[in-house]
């Protein structure tokens, strides 16, 4: 079976030593969140991933959701575990204080997400979109409707979700078909029916809240006569109490690859009461703001699963004896050496770990320009915030789970044929993993709304002071003898990704499939310097601890020790992917259809 440790030391070494988030304490929010407290949610934190979420996640993998009479049933253990999810309030950590949560810093959340993630995918899924309904309801609804939704869903007695797709359209959502007919009292009656909805329905939680994308009837068509609306499960009274069941009922559930005990329904409107969030026919802008939450949630899917397949291969690796070492045997007393010793295992380990930090690094320290965005003072500060924040969210979404699906892989490989086989719970990381490449936007729409959005946006504002930034720190430390052979090579990446921007300035305007053919590989040169960028900070941070001195030398020596690994080997494909870039799309759209 497999197990969990959250790593605490390496996500306290960011918070603390990288980000020394304790220096942002002048903003609102942050009076309250001191190192002693953070601390101590995070230890809270581990101890229930690793002691109630953990030990459910292989048999919530094998029974799986049911689908009974119209009704959702969740697997074992998992309605216990989420009461104490809810009695710990973890669910308000970082909500609005204003609604019942706790408004401490987003870093805190996206942490605990991570936790949450790793020990048990599936039972992550119920609150995870709910916090992406709290922050749309947050951002567009009105009085009333926050007053009558967020208290609950903040607390985690009610959960939410996110109502996109349909049978014939997903990306394009110009395409949705569900209507919502007005009524005299200012409600709506929504018809129509979703798919692929996580969390639809299940039995957990009082009462469901969706917010779903719908056409009022004589809207324009396509995607600018789309506006959103709230539909409970379960109207709600004047009171609070809950009334009478609405006009939504779950259709089946889906059978899965992956992430078996999470539900993902098909839901059925008929005639059922909603009520619109937002302005009419604006409904795009209000669930983009759920998705946007959501996209970097799933990103942190992706580092959440390859940790835990890190931390087992580990563990593996250690005790599985094959063969010698070729440097000569290590333990030459037994009958072979622990596989460990073999250098394509250790390829494969230094692989995951290096992803594993480096990506948990710019995950927090994009978490961080969150609560700048939403707390700082300075409206510049906010706007710099925002910027980085637009841009890095497609690249947290695609590259994170790319790279977290690989390793997943990774992990099985070094497991060999036990790896195959589910009773050791690697198989389950590969499945579980593999939705989080398609769902919130498949990666290749996130690479192209990389290119095609964010580069351009603002004059190109954001992709200026990212390379602005990144520039400035490989200026100021080249000549710094202890840091120079990691900082020369971000400083060689980050050429090779302005040269692919400047290659799709020059190449894309008059054949745009130049950019589409060029997108995805883009988007993967982008997530290997950002994550270089970190860890040349935390290669910085690492020296100067062992040049001052520190009780814990082992530590940084190891963090050094990941950061070559990464500059060696990991960061060297980025001129190859320049190439690809500049290839072009003449080969890829060379063939006439009928060819394939």
């Amino acid at each position: 079976m497999p197990s969990y440790q959250a790593p605490l030391r390496d996500m306290r070494f960011v918070l603390h030593e990288l980000l020394e988030v304790e220096n942002y304490s002048n903003m609102p929010g942050f009076e309250e969140a001191s190192p002693d407290l953070i601390d101590a949610v995070l230890e809270e934190g581990a101890k229930l991933c690793e002691e109630v979420m953990q030990p459910l996640n292989q048999s919530g993998d094998l029974e799986g959701c049911t689908f009974n009479d119209g009704e959702v049933s969740t697997p074992t253990g998992f309605k216990e575990a989420y009461k104490l999810y809810v009695e710990g309030v973890w669910h308000g950590l970082t909500a609005p204080s204003e609604y019942g949560g706790q408004s401490l810093p987003a870093f805190m959340g996206v942490i605990f997400s991570e936790m949450m993630c790793a020990s048990n995918q599936s039972l992550s899924m119920y609150p995870g979109l709910t916090h992406g309904a709290i922050h749309a309801l947050h951002s567009h609804g009105s009085d009333e409707l926050k007053n009558t939704y967020l208290p609950n869903l903040v607390s985690g007695q009610w959960t939410g979700t996110m109502n996109l797709t349909e049978p014939h359209c997903g990306t394009d959502l110009g395409l949705l078909r569900t209507k919502a007919e007005p009524q005299p009292d200012g409600s709506y009656r929504i018809t129509g029916s979703k798919i692929f909805i996580s969390a639809g329905d299940h039995d957990m939680a009082d009462n469901i809240i969706h917010l779903v994308l719908a056409r009022i009837t004589g809207a324009p068509e396509g995607s600018k006569g789309i506006s959103l609306f709230v539909v409970p499960k379960i109207m709600v009274n004047e009171d609070g109490s809950l009334g009478d069941r609405n006009g939504v009922s779950c259709g089946s559930i889906e059978h899965k690859m992956g992430i078996k005990g999470s539900a993902t329904c098909v839901l059925n409107y008929e005639d059922a009461v909603g009520y619109l969030v937002g302005d009419e026919n604006k409904g795009l802008f209000g669930m983009f703001t759920m998705m946007n939450s959501a996209r970097l949630g799933v990103g942190i899917q992706g580092l959440g699963l390859s940790e835990v397949a890190y931390q087992n291969a580990v563990e593996y690796t250690k005790d599985r004896r094959s063969g010698r070492s070729l440097a000569g045997a290590r333990e030459p007393d037994q009958p072979a050496d622990p596989i460990i010793v073999h250098p394509d295992v250790r390829r494969m380990l230094m692989t995951m770990r290096a992803f594993n930090e480096g990506a948990r690094a710019l995950a927090l320290w994009t978490a961080l320009k969150i609560d700048i965005m939403a707390r700082h003072p300075d409206a510049e500060a906010r706007t710099a915030a925002d910027d980085w924040i637009a841009l890095t969210t497609p690249v947290i979404k695609g590259f994170f789970t790319d790279y977290g699906f690989d390793n997943c892989n990774l992990g099985v490989q070094c497991f060999g044929g036990h790896g195959y086989i589910h009773e050791w719970g690697m198989e389950q990381f590969v499945r579980d993993s593999r939705i989080a490449q398609l769902y919130e936007g498949t990666n290749g729409i996130q690479s192209l709304d990389l290119v095609g959005r964010k580069l351009a946006a603002n004059g190109g504002r954001a992709i200026r002071a990212f390379f602005a930034e990144v520039g400035d720190f490989v200026t100021a430390n080249k000549d710094d003898d202890a840091l120079t052979e990691f900082v020369t090579p971000v400083g060689d990446a980050l050429e090779d990704l302005q040269q692919a921007t400047m290659w799709f300035m020059q190449n894309a305007m008059q054949k745009p499939e130049n950019a589409g053919a060029g997108s995805y590989d883009y988007m993967t040169l982008f997530g290997l310097v950002a994550t270089g960028y970190m860890w040349a900070q935390m290669a910085k941070v690492s020296a100067s601890k062992l040049v001052e001195g520190t009780d814990d030398p082992a530590f940084y020596e190891n963090k050094l020790a990941t950061a070559r690994f990464y500059m060696k080997r990991m960061l060297p494909d980025t001129p190859a992917l320049l190439k690809k870039i500049e290839s072009g799309a003449d080969t890829l759209m060379a063939l006439d259809e009928d060819a394939f």
